[in-house]
């Protein structure tokens, strides 16, 4: 009798819990205070990104393109001819 008194006990407290949560996390208040935190971040990170520096960009014209037909000399290999000649 005991044991299930105690079992009893135990699920009641989680389903009230739950319930509470449940009730507190879809009332009209929580929602209020959450659409104002988040408003309040969107300004404030407006007002940072407002205030950031802005630097130049240094990295024009540095690539530099390189003719592979330099060394005309040099055999092309082809991969899978490669691997049929290994292969006898």
């Amino acid at each position: 009798m005991k044991k299930e008194l105690i079992y009893m006990i135990y699920v009641l407290t989680i389903f009230g819990f739950i319930i509470f949560i449940g009730t507190y996390y879809f009332s009209n208040d929580h929602k209020k205070k959450s659409y104002r935190l988040t408003t309040l971040f969107e300004k404030k990170i407006s007002n940072y990104s407002n205030d950031l520096m802005i630097l130049d960009g240094d990295t024009e014209n540095i690539i530099e393109y390189i003719e592979n037909n330099l060394n005309k000399n040099k055999k092309k290999y082809f991969f899978w001819d490669l691997l049929f000649k290994n292969e006898k």
